[in-house]
């Protein structure tokens, strides 16, 4: 929602375009790029065109390339002389570039079953737009070897799109780490290594320099203040977010370990530098997961490149936790679903009521359909996976990724109801609805750019900043702002008429109050 407000504002013409804000409140979200791309669609959209639609259309983009551009990469990679299978004594074995697109599938399943990317590859926020770039540089340093200057310029693109998108020092971390494996590396041909040289200085160069132009160095790295805690959080996140990727990379590190040092190669290096550069760029973010997010690209090709190399028990391990955790996953999802209809299970239903006061149930035919036939598909896959196949390399993978799409289509469905209840400001915007008239003047006081944008978009008002509203007859405060020393405002002129709040979040609440127009009035200030 708050990116939906930014990018209204850039829209309507209340925000420059070179420092996206609302009504004045700081950007809650980082970046100008993403901004862009969403106010750029809802201009472009044809008349009568849903605006909420037009501006999830980029990043709908933005999530298909992610996956494509992570498969060319990974498929790049795979093709190179040292990734490669020894060749048998008699010859049979798979060609090159059936072996490398056998990986390249791999990895892309992988990625599809990351924990971590389940949410945010379908939100609308810079994160998923600094994961596009991640993914170009990460495709445009896979592909220097074969084809230098696409891949450069698919590399630069990365670096800009991560700069403009709010990482412009991850960006220059990571374009230094590029300059240093292309000059050192032996892959990267002679006769062309000067020329690449020069051209990737000059465009950090001009990075940098936009970005000091732009004002782009406002999104820094904090520093590193409690190192130990912060290690060990970092692990514990890294523990799930990564999942199932992090064992297959380590264990693709290990049996790859050869590959580190005298047999320079860029399908072990290149991944595992970026891995190293991002996980500690996470430990010095203030948004841990958001930027771990970016090495998802790079984890799924060390997983996939892990797959020649383990036994049959291992991958019948994988599977055998897969099937079980995602089937229990799905069970919790459905029995839910059920306590909600009907009440029985009587423990899951009163956890709905207690999380989700007043929430209303309702049964609706297609997505009830949707959801039976992707269980049902579910079903179908274990027992191809199961059954007496031809063996493919990508094999192991394939339940972690579907049991990770047949998990979010459930929650998509017969979830998505109590999720709009527990995410949405539609409770709350409901509420201001009854005490305060359509169309009336009403001002705003220590909000978040969140709770304006949702004020705007679904409220009838007027809305403006209390400085600016001197003959607004309503007043909505935040609680915990007002309740602070340096903010207490006095409320002479204003008598209180009801507390506001979301159902789902205790925390966030919002004090409505109306005018006094008896004499002896005073305004209120902050």
């Amino acid at each position: 929602m708050a990116a939906l407000g930014q990018m209204l504002a850039l829209v309507h013409g209340e925000s420059p375009w070179w420092q996206p804000h609302l009504m004045g409140l700081p950007p809650e979200l980082d970046g100008l790029l993403p901004f862009w791309l969403g106010a750029w669609s809802m201009a472009l959209a044809p008349n009568g065109f849903s605006p909420l639609i037009a501006a999830r259309m980029p990043f709908m983009a933005m999530a298909t390339l992610v996956l494509v551009m992570t498969w060319h990469a990974i498929d790049a990679l795979a093709r190179s002389p040292q990734a490669q299978p020894v060749s048998f004594a008699f010859g049979g074995e798979a060609s090159p570039i059936d072996y490398a697109r056998t990986l390249a599938d791999a990895g892309l399943l992988a990625l599809i079953a990351t924990l971590g990317l389940a949410l945010p590859l379908h939100e609308t926020t810079p994160l998923l737009v600094q994961l596009g770039g991640s993914s170009a540089l990460f495709m445009g340093v896979a592909l220097l070897r074969t084809q230098t200057w696409p891949g450069c310029a698919f590399a630069i693109v990365g670096l800009l799109t991560l700069a403009l998108s709010g990482a412009p020092t991850l960006a220059m971390l990571l374009g230094l780490a590029v300059l240093c494996l292309g000059v050192w590396s032996p892959e990267l041909p002679p006769n062309q290594r000067r020329r690449w040289t020069m051209v990737w200085l000059l465009a950090l160069v001009f990075i940098a320099a936009l970005a000091q132009e732009w004002d782009l160095w406002r999104w820094r790295l904090r520093p590193w203040q409690h190192p130990w805690a912060d290690v060990r959080s970092q692990l514990e996140l890294m523990l799930w977010f990564n999942w199932p990727c992090w064992p297959l990379a380590l264990w693709a590190l290990w049996s790859w370990r050869r590959q580190w040092g005298k047999q320079w190669t860029m399908h072990v290096v290149w991944p595992l530098t970026m891995i190293a550069i991002v996980s500690i760029s996470s430990i010095l973010s203030t948004a841990p997961e958001r930027t771990l997010l970016l090495a998802l690209p790079a984890y799924a090709a060390l997983a996939a490149f892990a797959l020649p190399t383990l036994q049959r028990s291992v991958t019948a391990l994988i599977d055998w936790f897969t099937l079980l955790f995602f089937s229990g996953c799905g069970i919790v999802i459905w029995v839910v679903w059920l306590a909600m209809q009907t009440g029985w299970p009587t423990q899951p239903a009163a956890n709905v009521v207690r999380l989700a006061p007043g929430f209303v149930p309702s049964f609706e035919t297609w997505p009830f359909l949707l959801a039976l036939m992707g269980t049902a598909l579910w079903f179908w896959l274990v027992h191809w996976r199961v059954g007496r196949h031809r063996t493919a390399l990508w094999k192991s993978l394939v339940l972690p990724s579907a049991g990770a799409a047949m998990c979010w289509l459930l929650l998509m469905t017969l979830w998505l109801p109590l999720l709009n209840y527990a995410r949405s400001y539609l409770p709350l915007i409901d509420q201001v609805k009854q005490a305060v008239p359509d169309s009336a003047c009403l001002a705003i006081q220590g909000l978040n750019t969140g709770q304006v944008a949702a004020l705007s978009w679904h409220g009838p008002w007027h809305l403006h900043q209390l400085s600016a509203a001197h003959e607004c007859m309503w007043l909505l405060v935040d609680a915990q702002w007002a309740a602070q020393a340096q903010h207490a405002p006095t409320l002479a002129p204003w008598t209180p008429v009801q507390k506001v709040n979301r159902p789902t979040r205790n925390y966030e609440n919002l004090m409505l109050y109306r005018r006094d127009t008896s004499p002896n009035q005073h305004r209120l200030t902050p």
